[in-house]
């Protein structure tokens, strides 16, 4: 889905990587051209690659700015422990629009063989990113569990049922899907 108001308000460049994460979370990263960008935007295609000189570049600031979207997000909110995960819990399902978006991270993956390393990496940052904080957060909800690797790989699943909540979701385009991923997951963890 792409925002209107940010193509209404934003500068050109804003407008672009707005379009762009909105056609990478809905049809993928490989389900969409700069004409695609450009026509959604109203410019020409030549006026894209003064702001991005190719696919992967707007790739890669697109999800650059899915990780300071996370940071911003996790900033702005001074929750326990608790909170905090449903929290992330329900900005998978609402910012992230379970049962009709992928997140933009995620929605890389069909391309992943053919996307280039630096876009591979903003990928990664972004997954390491909310494993880290996801450490943190279940960590603090689990002090009884002594090594950081058991937090951390708990973490890693967290994340990845997330990610694959959202893909069975969109599959099936049922928010109810995401939710009852999200219901199991949550009866697994302690606490």
């Amino acid at each position: 889905m792409i925002n209107a108001t940010a193509l209404a308000t934003g500068s050109t460049r804003e407008q672009i990587l707005a379009v762009a994460r909105g056609l990478i979370e809905t049809r993928s990263y490989l389900g969409f051209s700069f004409q695609d960008v450009a026509d959604a935007v109203g410019v020409r295609k030549a006026s894209l690659y003064h702001h991005f000189p190719t696919k992967e570049a707007l790739g890669v600031a697109v999800i650059r700015g899915a990780t300071q979207g996370f940071k911003d997000w996790d900033a702005a909110r001074a929750r326990e422990p608790k909170d905090a995960l449903e929290s992330y819990f329900r900005m998978y399902r609402n910012t992230l629009r379970a049962g009709s978006a992928m997140c933009p991270a995620g929605a890389m993956a069909p391309g992943w063989g053919v996307v280039n390393d630096e876009l591979r990496l903003a990928v990664q940052e972004l997954r390491n990113t909310q494993v880290t904080w996801l450490t943190g957060v279940l960590g603090a909800l689990m002090p009884q569990r002594k090594t950081g690797a058991s937090v951390a790989s708990l973490a890693a699943y967290v994340f990845s049922v997330c990610q694959g909540a959202l893909l069975s979701a969109r599959m099936t385009g049922r928010v109810e899907d995401f939710d009852d991923a999200i219901a199991q997951l949550r009866s697994s963890l302690p606490g």
